[in-house]
């Protein structure tokens, strides 16, 4: 089961790809980084970053709760496997978010 589940949370982030060009705009600006709750955080605020975060976040949940009604977990339990997915995923000079809540370059 956690294996599918992996699988799953992998294909969360891949099916983001819709949104890969501006996402990939806002993370190279340093607008929006990979948050531990597994969404996408507002490092920079701007209209552009909040209305991304918004829409990404909002895919996301919908994924995140797909994946936890076929595998019996919580959502946040799915959500915590995706953020560490996503961090590892994050190439290097973009942001993530630390434990304590500081965005860092990674």
């Amino acid at each position: 089961m956690k294996t599918k589940l992996l699988v799953l949370a992998a294909g969360l982030l891949l099916s983001l790809n819709a949104f890969a060009i501006s996402l990939h705009d806002a993370k190279s600006q340093g607008l929006v980084g990979e948050q531990t709750n597994g969404y996408l955080g507002i490092v920079k605020t701007s209209p552009d970053a909040s209305a991304l975060a918004k829409q990404v976040n909002a895919k996301r949940k919908a994924h995140y709760a797909n994946i936890a009604q076929k595998n019996g977990i919580s959502i946040t339990e799915v959500a915590k496997m995706a953020a560490e997915k996503a961090m590892k995923a994050t190439k290097k000079g973009l942001y993530i978010q630390t434990k304590s809540g500081k965005w860092i370059k990674k």
